[in-house]
């Protein structure tokens, strides 16, 4: 059964001069003789029992029999380098601090730290929700890494991962919009959607209440989804329970947010493999 196995390394010499269709280049490319490159393929040659090239003086061809090996050369090839890769991983250790605005925390992350938990198995993620303002300040001391939200333009010293749009939420059957004084569920003192809903409502001289202050995005999101009030959300994470709302039913325009990454100094390994996860 042992003759039967297929050399990795046979493999990769047939892959090479296959594409090359060049017994010299593949040589060259491969850092052997020309001698060595052919008896490798003619050792894969005997153990598959069946001619992979057809040689002529001006160029290498494939068989129909080494037109069908190439296909499983090159799946053999990349599990053996999937194998490795993943095996290694599982190696790597440490433990990774996160801090993140709470609706990227229970709708964006989950999903990604699930498949990184399966890649990095003894990598420990904790992470922590909350506004911006408070994650920031807490960087390096509480935190690895911290995912925040800054006006477009601001948040020097992080990276940006994507911008975001500001967007009116309201009740899908309710037309509260149309409520004077107009009824807002928000975060604490300190959020920036706070802060640009209060500020935009009063340049364009609407009344408002602030009817809701809630620690989540879900409990936000319950309160407006009953009728009780609108809120702001952001665009990649517009809950599908609410309604989009805009000038068109009275709502003044809001500023766009840029998504910024910021990492502690001296940040670890298992943190950069966490970063490089995120952003693939």
């Amino acid at each position: 059964m042992a003759n039967q196995m297929l050399d990795p390394q046979l493999l990769k010499t047939f892959l090479v001069v296959a594409e090359l269709r060049s017994f010299t280049r593949a040589a060259s490319q491969l850092n052997r003789t020309q001698s060595a490159v052919s008896t490798q393929v003619k050792r894969l040659e005997g153990k598959l029992d069946t001619l992979l090239f057809e040689r002529t003086t001006a160029q290498v061809e494939l068989t129909p029999g080494g037109e069908a090996m190439l296909a499983y050369a090159r799946r053999i090839l990349a599990l053996n380098d999937e194998a490795i890769s993943r095996i290694r991983s599982h190696q790597n250790e440490g433990e990774v601090r996160l801090g993140i605005m709470d609706d990227y925390g229970t709708s964006l992350m989950p999903r990604l730290l699930a498949a990184f938990a399966l890649s990095y198995p003894r990598i420990n993620v904790n992470m922590e929700t909350g506004l911006t303002s408070k994650l920031i300040s807490r960087l390096g001391e509480d935190y690895d890494l911290v995912v925040a939200m800054h006006p477009k333009g601001h948040g020097e010293g992080g990276e940006l991962l994507r911008r975001e749009d500001a967007v009116w939420a309201g009740p899908p059957a309710h037309a509260i919009e149309m409520l004077d004084p107009l009824p807002i569920a928000l975060y604490p003192s300190g959020c920036l959607f706070r802060e640009w809903a209060m500020t935009a409502l009063d340049k364009a001289n609407r009344r408002w209440r602030l009817a809701f202050v809630g620690h989540s995005s879900a409990a936000v999101e319950a309160v407006v989804a009953q009728g009780l009030a609108v809120t702001v959300m952001k665009s990649s994470t517009f809950p599908a329970s609410l309604r989009p709302l805009s000038k068109a039913e009275g709502l003044p325009k809001l500023p766009r947010a840029d998504i910024r990454l910021h990492r502690a100094p001296g940040l670890s390994e298992a943190g950069g493999l966490l970063i490089a996860a995120a952003i693939q």
